[in-house]
């Protein structure tokens, strides 16, 4: 992989810290500000409102600008939004500068997964876009951990200039490493890229992409009471096993990115279907310490391989507009992150059991074999004119792939 596309990944570090580690700063924050913790967590649905929002919207208005532009453009920003987030007292402007830096972390990535795919090659999609999304396992592992940590030693606004410090050597690393490409004026118009969006497979790849990611984050918001009340290893064990998902989401999306451009069907068919086994097994035998803490690494390993899986296959796809596809299967993943743990509340809420959101990711995993069975025999995935085993594997259907 070309050194630029592990710069990306170090960008992304940083926005994932960014988006993940008010998880562990709501109470200090909402002291700061005089404001209740609902009102602090808004700050995350701001977030995640301008990923799923902000995604294809600005990746649409940078489709014209030079790559390594763009980027740098997005990060600038992402950087500064962090400053002035540190330094206000005003809990509104914090809010904007959290949906300012939604859409900056939206448009860097849709244009970071275009970027990487392009100068990985046509044939390693699927690997460089596991490189960009161990950022966010590796954010998970580390950066919001050590996120908690600045805010319990230096209080809440060092978590802010802790991303924005991080963010600094990427940009630097970006000017030196992203290569200065001129647009063609031949390219695509938007209105092409569209066009070429509109296709059957790619918005069924996506319902997938949003399902299996709503599975992952509904039960991942939920590990904690798990743990504490169904498993019964106290609140010392909750950093530890939340870090044992994030090494397992880590080696999964690396795995996954090997096999993504070789084996695409093998992962989805296969990963999928252990998948959904591996959250019924949790459900029923959460009370196990030694079952859970192996379905907590295996199933965090399964969640991110067959999303990683997804996102490459939604490149390859609409490999004629990358970098909406890119912002489209960032959306895509953005409103599963957001609906899955509203549904697992909701589950919770109904009074059915801390359990209850394990079953709910297996029912919404359930959903997607079964979209994707019907999308198969409907002729979606099938191999129409495109099935030639002499084709490109951005041009090949996942079958002849597989």
């Amino acid at each position: 992989m070309p050194f630029a596309i592990y710069v990306l990944g170090l960008a992304v570090f940083a926005q994932g810290t960014s988006e993940f580690m008010l998880s562990g700063l709501v109470e200090d924050m909402a002291a700061a500000f005089g404001v209740s913790l609902p009102a602090v967590g808004s700050l995350t649905s701001a977030f995640a409102v301008g990923m799923i929002v902000g995604a294809p919207l600005v990746a649409t208005l940078s489709l014209r600008w030079p790559r390594r532009r763009a980027l740098l453009a997005f990060l600038v920003t992402f950087l500064l939004a962090h400053v002035v987030g540190a330094l206000t007292h005003g809990f509104e402007v914090l809010f904007v500068t959290r949906v300012v830096a939604a859409l900056a972390n939206a448009g860097f990535l849709a244009v970071g997964l275009a970027t990487a795919a392009s100068m990985a090659g046509p044939r390693a999609k699927g690997r460089a876009t596991s490189v960009l999304l161990s950022g966010v396992t590796l954010a998970c592992i580390a950066g919001v951990p050590l996120g908690a940590v600045l805010s319990e030693v230096w209080g809440w606004r060092s978590a802010f200039w802790g991303v924005a410090i991080i963010s600094a050597p990427a940009i630097v690393a970006v000017l030196w490493s992203v290569p200065a490409t001129p647009v063609d004026p031949a390219a695509p118009s938007v209105r092409h890229e569209l066009r070429a969006l509109r296709t059957p497979r790619l918005v069924m790849t996506l319902v997938l992409g949003a399902l299996v990611n709503g599975a992952t984050f509904c039960s991942f918001t939920y590990l904690t009471p798990v743990i504490t009340n169904v498993t019964d290893l106290g609140s010392g064990w909750v950093p530890a096993t939340l870090a044992l998902f994030g090494i397992g989401s880590f080696v999964g999306v690396n795995v996954g990115g090997r096999l993504a451009d070789s084996r695409p069907g093998q992962v989805l068919a296969v990963g999928g279907a252990v998948l959904l086994a591996g959250w019924l097994v949790f459900a029923l035998t959460a009370a196990n310490p030694v079952v859970t803490l192996i379905l907590v690494f295996v199933q965090g390993a399964l969640s991110f391989a067959v999303g990683s899986t997804l996102i490459a296959q939604a490149l390859y796809t609409a490999s004629n507009a990358p970098i909406l596809a890119g912002g489209f299967a960032t959306a895509a993943m953005n409103v599963g992150a957001a609906a899955g743990p509203a549904l697992g509340g909701l589950a919770l809420g109904a009074g059915h059991g801390y359990r209850s959101p394990l079953v709910v990711s297996a029912v919404l995993v359930a959903t997607a074999l079964i979209v994707a069975a019907l999308a198969r025999a409907t002729g979606i995935t099938g191999k129409g004119d495109a099935g030639a085993a002499e084709n490109s594997p951005d041009e090949r259907p996942l079958e002849a792939r597989s």
